[in-house]
Order: C-alpha cells, then sequence, then structure tokens
C-alpha cells in the first residue's frame, strides 16, 4: 500500500512560512495534481515527501510508515523533475539503468529492468543513443524511465512538460496518462497550467500562497469536475478556468443581477455578495430582449469559438460562444443571459462559496 497522509503539515524557510496547516490524504494508486500559482507551496510539498525538504512541523506517512528521519533512498520514491537531469556521456539505456547500477543491482536484471521501462515508453531504438541525440520529448521519456526502473510505490512530478513546446505538452501529458494505466502506483503531479490539472487527475488539489493573505495552502481538493462546478471559494473560482470566470458585485444578498435574472433568498455578509458565471454559461442575445445590455469591444477568433469582450453596466464580461453561424461584431449592441443553474455567489468578505 502507498497511500499518502500530510497531518498538520508546515514548512519554514527561516522566518518565512511557506505551508501551514497542510492535511491531505492519497489514496493507494491515485492520480492528484498538486495545482496554484508560482510560490504556492506545492513543489516544497512534493520535496518533503522524496525527502528532499524536512518538514517544519507536522507528519508525512507513506503506507501508514512516518517519513521522518527517512533518507529519500529509504522511501521508495521516484521523482521526475521539471529538467531531464540527464547524463550526457551515457546512453540512453546508460540513463534509465543509472539508479540500479548505484544500488548494486546484477547486470542481467538490469537490463531486464531498463528494456522493460523502454518497452513502456517505445524508447527500445534508442537505448544507444547519447541524450544530445534526442528530442525534448525523448529525453523526458528517458527521465520517467529513470524513474519507472526503480519500481518505484510513488511517482513524483514536478512540473515536467514545463520545458517542452505546446505541441511535446500535449503528446507527453497523454504519454503520462497512458503510464498511468500501465503503471498501478500513487502518482502525485505538480504543475502551474490548469489545462494540465483538469485533463490528467483523479483529483485536483488546488494550493494558493500565504503570502496573500491565506490561512492555509489547500484551498480545494475535488474531482476535476466537481472544482470546476462548485468551487468552494473565490481563490478556486478564479483560478480554474480559461477565460476566467466573470465576476458581478452584487451590494446585497437580493439584489438581481443581469436585469430580469433574480438572485433571492442569499444571506450576505457584510460586504455583499459576488455573482459568478463562466463564459460559455453566457448566451448572447438580440437587443430589446430582458438580461444585461452590453456592446461589443473586442472579439477573439480562436477557429472553434469566439472569446466575446463585452462592455456592460456591470463591467466588462467575457461570452464564450460556439455557435459558427453567427460571428459577433465589435460596437454591435447585445443581451447577455446566464444559464439560471450555472451562477455561483460568493461571499466579497470572506471569498467563500455562499448558496441560494
Amino acid at each position: 500500500m502507498a497511500e499518502i497522509e500530510f497531518k498538520s503539515v508546515a514548512k519554514s524557510f527561516g522566518k518565512v512560512e511557506v505551508i501551514a496547516g497542510l492535511d491531505l490524504r492519497v489514496d493507494d494508486g491515485e492520480f492528484i495534481v498538486f495545482v496554484g500559482p508560482s510560490g504556492c507551496g506545492k513543489s516544497t510539498a512534493l520535496r518533503m515527501i522524496a525527502g528532499l525538504e524536512e518538514t517544519t512541523a507536522g507528519d508525512i506517512r507513506i503506507g501508514g510508515r512516518p517519513m521522518a528521519g527517512l533518507a529519500p533512498s529509504e522511501r521508495n520514491v521516484a521523482m521526475v523533475f521539471q529538467s531531464y537531469a540527464l547524463y550526457p556521456h551515457m546512453t540512453v539505456g546508460g540513463n534509465i539503468g543509472f539508479p540500479l547500477k548505484m544500488a548494486g543491482r546484477p547486470a542481467a536484471e538490469i537490463a531486464r529492468r531498463v528494456k522493460e521501462a523502454a518497452d513502456i515508453l517505445d524508447l527500445g531504438p534508442y537505448l544507444d543513443r547519447r541524450p544530445a541525440q534526442l528530442s525534448g520529448g525523448q529525453r523526458q521519456r528517458v527521465a520517467l524511465g529513470r524513474a519507472i526502473v526503480r519500481h518505484p510505490d510513488v511517482f513524483l512530478f514536478d512540473e515536467p512538460l514545463s520545458n517542452l513546446d505546446a505541441d511535446l505538452r500535449v503528446s507527453m501529458r497523454g504519454e503520462i496518462m497512458l503510464l498511468r494505466e500501465r503503471i498501478q502506483a500513487t502518482m502525485i503531479y505538480v504543475t502551474h497550467d490548469q489545462t494540465e490539472a483538469m485533463t490528467m487527475g483523479d483529483r485536483i488539489a488546488v494550493f494558493a500562497p500565504l503570502k496573500d493573505g491565506h490561512p492555509r495552502n489547500l484551498m480545494q481538493v475535488g474531482t476535476p469536475e466537481a472544482l470546476y462546478e462548485r468551487p468552494a471559494n473565490l481563490f478556486v473560482a478564479r483560478f480554474l478556468g480559461s477565460p476566467k470566470m466573470n465576476l458581478i458585485e452584487m451590494g446585497g444578498g437580493e439584489a438581481p443581477a443581469f436585469g430580469t435574472f433574480p438572485v433571492a433568498g442569499t444571506a450576505a455578509g457584510p460586504g455583499g455578495l459576488l455573482l459568478g458565471v463562466r463564459p460559455e454559461d453566457i448566451r448572447i442575445a438580440d437587443a430589446g430582449t430582458p438580461g444585461l445590455a452590453g456592446r461589443i469591444r473586442l472579439v477573439e477568433a480562436l477557429g472553434a469559438e469566439y472569446y466575446v469582450h463585452v462592455e456592460t453596466a456591470a463591467g466588462e464580461l467575457i461570452v464564450r460562444v460556439m455557435d459558427k453561424r453567427r460571428r459577433p461584431v465589435p460596437g454591435e449592441t447585445v443581451v447577455l443571459q446566464p444559464a439560471p443553474d450555472a451562477v455561483h455567489l460568493f461571499d466579497t468578505a470572506t471569498g467563500l462559496r455562499v448558496e441560494a
């Protein structure tokens, strides 16, 4: 069993607190993504699992075993870093088998396990090449092979695709997801890219920086669908989704929004409410119909869809339009109508989700 538990974990570098009160359980065999902006502590949490950083307080357990005092080599954890960190003078096979060589494994066993890892990653034809003879994606696969060959209980990925171009990121993302299907192991993947988080993880853990005034790093944990459809607070609502969720100040708990669209019976805090609606949940209607009137300021044509920026009395809102039969035109007067069951309410003072 390789479940991972964070129990009231804290980490400080001198007087700078980076992680506070982290409580989280990762189930055996689960693929979970830690996502958040720079400085939110997600990579530090990963490094504490690996034993590359010590905890300041709290406890980390792998398979029920406390990790305090254990060296990285005693944790049966493999880590794939942002940089490939390959030895340029070694062949692909030598790089993949290097951890086993350092562990003193027999040559026959090393050769067998290197071949197994190479077959999984389609690296068989490249085993005799040097890293300089490989593409960026192939080098990252070699780094993955070096982790696979150890047969670890836990795989840790620290932004492994950030050095690749857009096309390679997409293909390597798919390869890691396929790797997960072939290898039954617990996997934690750190990224700042919400697309990677939404497409790869069984669950997502959204982290926020303590320096921004948050008492804890962990904002919300759940499936990608749950976090997208029911964000627990403003931070999660703003971070997940592209374009970002539209937010409108309501001023009070029973103030109407979008003209004839009422939101009533909600207990608002002293700062009032923010109404949130995602760009794809707003429909553009003709002028004169009920809703929030506005004028199109900008249209971003993205091939299969348009991002339409509309100036309204509530501020500039972004609408995602998927209907190719009607192209919005800058300067056009329109009316915005949200889907009634797709709005979100947040307390302005606390940032927490409020139920209508």
